[in-house]
């Protein structure tokens, strides 16, 4: 059987935790860049938005569209 080829350990000169910090960063950003935008259509009354039982938002949106917010997803549920 063959050996697999190692990834370069980075984590002696923190390269590797710092691309970590530098992706949640981003992915924090973007997500915070869509909530603003969710809440200025639920401002603009194009939209309405609350909790589902299991803490997810539901977001619907006045032509019709139906969201799930988890997390770390969004779903279309119609």
């Amino acid at each position: 059987m063959r050996a697999m080829a190692k990834s370069p350990d980075n984590t002696a000169d923190g390269s590797s935790q710092t691309r970590d910090r530098s992706r949640h960063k981003r992915a924090d950003d973007a997500k915070s860049l869509v909530m603003t935008v969710i809440g200025e259509l639920v401002d603009g009354g194009k939209a309405e938005w609350g909790r589902t039982a299991g803490g997810d938002i539901e977001l619907r949106l006045l032509t019709g569209e139906v969201f799930l917010l988890g997390e770390l997803f969004v779903i279309r549920v119609a």
